[in-house]
């Protein structure tokens, strides 16, 4: 094949899966997070070590690597607010969790390491 045939296939995949992910989640700004996540789930999808050196004041840590079996913990009737370190994680839960009936998910544009608002963090001794 050539390298001009596997960049248009290339280009094709990654349009149609930006395409599936727009339908999956809608971006928001910190501000719209704030906003609303009072009324919603708010879902860190990072890994145990990540959430406890720090994470969004209320948040729930369900890690990706975990999604397929504890995403029944999240409740499809309320909004599922995602969020991970930069948007991968979160933006790949967000397909996960479309595919399996979810409607109202939200992803933090930018991801964690953007976020200014309050968070909490573990204290280690």
């Amino acid at each position: 094949m050539s390298l001009g045939v596997v960049l248009v296939v290339l280009l094709a995949y990654l349009g149609l899966n930006a395409l599936r992910l727009k339908k999956a989640v809608t971006n928001l700004t910190q501000e719209q997070f704030i906003e609303g996540y009072r009324k919603a789930q708010i879902i860190d999808v990072r890994e145990q070590k990540e959430f406890d050196a720090g994470h969004i004041l209320g948040a729930r840590n369900v890690p990706s690597s975990a999604m397929r079996q504890r995403y029944k913990e999240i409740r499809p009737d309320l909004p599922v607010y995602l969020y991970c370190q930069n948007t991968g994680r979160s933006a790949r839960t967000a397909l996960f969790l479309k595919k399996r009936g979810y409607h109202q998910i939200y992803q933090l544009q930018g991801g964690f390491r953007t976020w200014t608002g309050k968070i909490k963090s573990k204290k280690t001794y």
